[in-house]
């Protein structure tokens, strides 16, 4: 087992971040902008599983951020608890109760949190999770019954051999099926959602967002996980065409949609039509919202897709816009991110490249995969398997009705 980074390797990575910080994508604070950002960490617990050091270099790169979402926080609270203390007295949070595991029964159940910079950000009253209610739940059932019935037949049949054996004890316990259910009906994780407003400069009209934490399925099936991004599409873009009545008008997604991109190139034209077919949606009613997923195209200043996870290969994490607000991020303005200093803009906090470059030899790109493993176990515990994204946007500057 490869332990963790040594005292000697954090003061290298610690000076060569401190020598060009911007070139690992960390982004300046600049007057008159708002980063907001999405940052999966893994298993955030017991504060004893990570050093001293890895909690400083976390609360630094987290301190940058004036609203971020957090995944994967264990139900332990610890740990969260003194990344936010070490971010400073300025940041307050709020955090889900447990989802993926039912009180009592076995399985890892996480919370999703924010944590947000009260000099900038104001929380909203309206806190909750994310879920299809009943009556919906009843009639996916209804409206599927033919192919329900047809996937969870095997299973039945086992239950009745399973039963059979209990009474007999005779040969092999029989093993359950793997069921494939064919439509949603439940995320596997409530997606967590809480109010916010960001201010602007005196007697500005701020902005207004519910932030949404997801951290959407991931496992064998790539079905499953098209499944639960299409819910919460049809569940945003729902509540976004309720303009009149939701609490705030204007969604921005924050998490890790596991989206499947297996293999980037393909995947990733596929997934971009995809979503891309969201704003003809909403703008077929009334209510014209705009649907934006930036790091779906390469940033028009760098020329760079951002892979987000540990071993650059694939963009789980995303922040995304669904607004009526013409102020936030539009997609007919994804050729001019960047453009402007105090944004909109976007980008990803590589500490892949930062390691690498303070502590390898050789460019992470020519290491053996022998090499590459030794290095990936230095820090996808320690540290993390993903890493933080960020979005800048320009402090509300001037009054638009939305």
């Amino acid at each position: 087992m490869t332990s963790e980074f040594t005292a000697e390797e954090w003061d290298r990575i610690n000076a060569v971040f401190a020598a060009d910080p911007a070139k690992y994508g960390f982004p300046k604070r600049i007057y008159g902008s708002a980063l907001l950002a999405s940052f999966n960490i893994r298993k955030l617990g017991k504060r004893s599983k990570r050093s001293a050091n890895t909690w400083k270099f976390l609360a630094m790169l987290c301190r940058q951020f004036d609203l971020l979402a957090v995944q994967e926080i264990m139900d332990d609270l610890e740990g969260f608890d003194y990344l936010r203390e070490l971010m400073g007295p300025d940041f307050h949070a709020v955090v889900s109760d447990r989802t993926g595991v039912f009180p009592g029964e076995s399985g890892m159940g996480e919370r999703l949190g924010f944590i947000y910079n009260t000099r900038v950000i104001e929380r909203g009253d309206v806190v909750s999770d994310i879920s299809f209610d009943r009556s919906k739940l009843i009639k996916t059932v209804i409206d599927n019954y033919d192919v329900l019935r047809d996937e969870l037949l095997p299973y039945l049949k086992y239950l009745d051999k399973h039963k059979a054996w209990q009474q007999n004890q005779v040969g092999a316990e029989p093993k359950p099926p793997k069921v494939q259910i064919p439509v949603f009906l439940s995320f596997i994780r409530q997606p967590f959602c809480a109010s916010f407003r960001i201010v602007g400069h005196p007697g500005t009209e701020p902005y207004k967002l519910m932030a949404i934490n997801a951290h959407l399925y991931f496992g064998e099936s790539v079905t499953d996980r098209r499944q639960e991004f299409d819910a919460l599409m049809e569940w945003i873009l729902g509540r976004v065409e309720e303009k009149d009545t939701a609490y705030y008008p204007n969604f921005v997604l924050m998490g890790d949609l596991n989206l499947d991109f297996d293999n980037p190139k393909t995947d990733r034209e596929r997934i971009t039509a995809h979503i891309k077919t969201f704003n003809a949606q909403v703008k077929t009613s009334d209510s014209r919202a705009n649907v934006y997923f930036p790091f779906l195209d390469p940033h028009p200043v760098h020329n760079q897709l951002f892979r987000t996870n540990a071993r650059l290969k694939e963009t789980f994490d995303h922040v995304a816009f669904f607004s009526h607000d013409g102020r936030l991020p539009q997609s007919i303005q994804q050729d001019m991110m960047g453009a402007q200093e105090r944004g909109p803009d976007y980008g990803m906090v590589n500490f892949v490249q930062l390691f690498s470059d303070a502590l390898n030899d050789q460019p992470l790109l020519e290491l053996t995969s022998a090499e590459k493993a030794v290095f990936y176990r230095k820090f996808e515990h320690e540290v993390s398997d993903h890493m933080p994204i960020w979005v800048r946007l320009p402090l509300p500057d001037a009054f638009l009705h939305d």
